[in-house]
């Protein structure tokens, strides 16, 4: 009796999920380090009798170096375990897995060596970790990773290896089919002294970190990535010294092109390659215009698209979003930008602008399903943001058109007007807004974005608040895309809407319209309005560019998660586009 007593007294974080039935559990603080050391260098047994978690973060703790037996036979439902900066190593005794629903692991910061089989992150046959979407080993000291990774997580998305001491990738990694939907590789900061041609066979990879590390050679097969979209050599003492300078100044597209051509970074043809390509492609151009082919093709300076990238150094006022843990369960991905300079007043030009977005959305989005696109009007958004997961009857929006309510009530009442349109319809389709409630279908948390008021302005994927909404007045509009695939996908869908946005402002100068906007869906499709005086002499010139402002992701202790436009965003291939940064 009175150890148990003492147990509860030493752990009342512990009596309170419990009482409460919490599915997030989130362990830190100056006392937890002696509260371990009382408990072995463990974590405490009867943290796993609470099989309802989802999320469990014990993190900055110097004296916990296990987690200790029972964390896979007690927390069968865990989706997140977050144990960054503790003193776990030189291995997992016992392993990790079996986990059958994790999907985010982060081990970073700690002081792992190796995690050979029994002492690792789970078996391969069947698959410990077979959810597995993120995994983060940053910050150890790995001299090598297990060879059965991928059978172990072969649905894994992301792998952060940086800040170890690798010399090397297991070949089975890169095997055909091994992980197949694997989209960011990072690895800098290591020992690295090769990468293998086989690397091509990673079908998903769209950004590769390998920067500061001991490779000489970069393969050409490298190139055959088809979707890498980003890659990070610097630091490498290459020996192609050519492509040594590439990799420190040029974009990703004309590092695979070298690559692609003949510059294999092994000193061989080093500026033949890509310089025969060149001549080549101007002696097309220059037939093409000798015979009149193509003319159209010539994209004349005047009718260029502008957009100009304001760097963070030069935006004092910088907009910046703090995401809170809770969204890595519900719709962990977030991008954001300020765009300014968009003149929505004449005729039909906001009607465009809320047309584009819905297309986009059907499109791009997968009508939602991969990415929901937000927009608002700048001059109405106080920040700095909250993006956050809350229980849908703690939180309240002011939707689009409607009257303030609860998310929880106000999918109800969508739930209702679905089934009262099928019924008068006499079909099963619906349309609008009650097209996406399925996508909220079992979800204790949902996502929402929060400004420095309190109040909510989005509500991804469903609605925007009346708060922020566009109108036609707006000229300065903060943009959000959200996500719960990839950062990848949320960075691409938001290069398509800014370059969709460019379009549409320089079709609106070259074309000036009267009237106003008549369709009804001006008032039922995201946004708001700022200042009247933000565009005097807008449709003077349509030669003036967008201004795209840096917005910053960061986390709970300040950390940056993502920023865009980074430089490798907004790399358009269409000759009709120009980005000043």
């Amino acid at each position: 009796m009175a150890a148990a007593a003492a147990v509860s007294e030493a752990w009342p974080e512990l009596d309170l999920a419990e009482r409460e039935r919490r599915r997030e559990l989130l362990l830190t603080g100056p006392g937890l380090e002696e509260r371990v050391r009382a408990a072995g260098g463990r974590l405490p047994p009867r943290l796993f009798t609470l099989p309802l978690l989802h999320y469990l973060e014990v993190s900055g703790c110097g004296s916990l170096r296990e987690p200790g037996p029972g964390l896979a036979q007690g927390l069968p439902q865990l989706h997140s375990l977050v144990l960054r900066r503790n003193a776990l190593g030189p291995g997992l005794s016992p392993e990790l897995g079996p986990l059958p629903a994790l999907r985010v692991l982060d081990l970073s910061g700690n002081a792992l060596e190796a995690l050979p089989p029994g002492q690792g992150l789970g078996p391969a046959e069947p698959p410990g970790l077979p959810q597995l979407q993120s995994l983060n080993l940053s910050g150890n000291r790995l001299r090598e990773l297990p060879a059965d990774l991928a059978r172990c997580a072969p649905r894994l998305q992301t792998l952060n290896l940086t800040g170890n001491r690798l010399d090397a990738f297991p070949a089975a990694l890169f095997l055909p089919g091994a992980l197949p939907l694997l989209s960011e590789l990072a690895a800098a900061d290591n020992c690295l002294r090769e990468l293998s041609p086989d690397i091509a066979h990673l079908a998903s990879l769209k950004t590769l970190d390998l920067s500061n590390n001991q490779l000489s050679e970069i393969p050409a097969e490298l190139a055959d990535c088809p979707k890498l979209k980003d890659i990070n050599f610097r630091g490498n003492r290459l020996r192609d010294k050519r492509l040594e300078k590439m990799v420190s100044g040029c974009q990703t597209r004309s590092i695979l092109e070298y690559l692609r051509a003949g510059g294999r970074g092994r000193g061989r043809g080093k500026a033949e390659g890509p310089d025969k390509e060149e001549g080549r492609r101007k002696r097309r151009e220059r037939k093409k215009r000798e015979s009149g082919e193509g003319a159209d093709a010539v994209v004349d300076e005047a009718s260029r698209l502008l957009l100009r990238v304001l760097h963070v150094s030069e935006n004092p006022t910088l907009l910046t979003v703090r995401a809170s843990p809770e969204v890595r369960d519900v719709r962990p991905f977030f991008v954001g930008a300020v765009v300014r300079g968009m003149n929505l007043r004449p005729g039909n030009a906001l009607k465009r602008f809320l047309s584009c977005q819905t297309k986009l959305h059907e499109d791009l989005c997968e009508k939602r399903t991969v990415a929901t696109i937000a927009t608002h009007d700048l001059g109405a958004v106080r920040g700095p943001l909250l993006y956050a997961a809350r229980p849908p009857q703690d939180f309240k929006i002011i939707p689009l058109g409607r009257r303030e309510v609860k998310a929880k009530d106000l999918v109800r009442q969508l739930q209702l007007e679905a089934e009262e349109h099928r019924k008068q319809k006499k079909r099963q389709s619906v349309s609008g807004l009650h097209r996406y409630l399925h996508l909220l279908d079992g979800k204790e948390h949902y996502p929402c974005l929060v400004d420095a008021d309190g109040d909510v302005i989005s509500f991804p994927p469903i609605t925007n608040s009346e708060k922020t909404k566009i109108k036609k007045t707006t000229s300065d509009l903060f943009l959000e895309v959200t996500s719960a695939a990839s950062l990848q996908i949320c960075k691409d869908i938001m290069d398509a809407l800014i370059l969709k946005m460019a379009e549409i402002n320089k079709y609106t100068l070259e074309n000036r319209e009267e009237g106003s906007l008549s369709d009804p869906e001006s008032d039922a499709v995201c946004g708001h309005g700022s200042d009247p005086k933000a565009t005097p002499g807008a449709e003077a010139t349509g030669s003036t560019p967008l201004v795209v402002e840096q917005v910053r992701v960061v986390d709970e202790e300040g950390h940056l998660k993502v920023v865009y436009p980074s430089k490798t965003d907004l790399d358009f291939a269409a000759a009709h586009v120009t980005v000043l940064r």
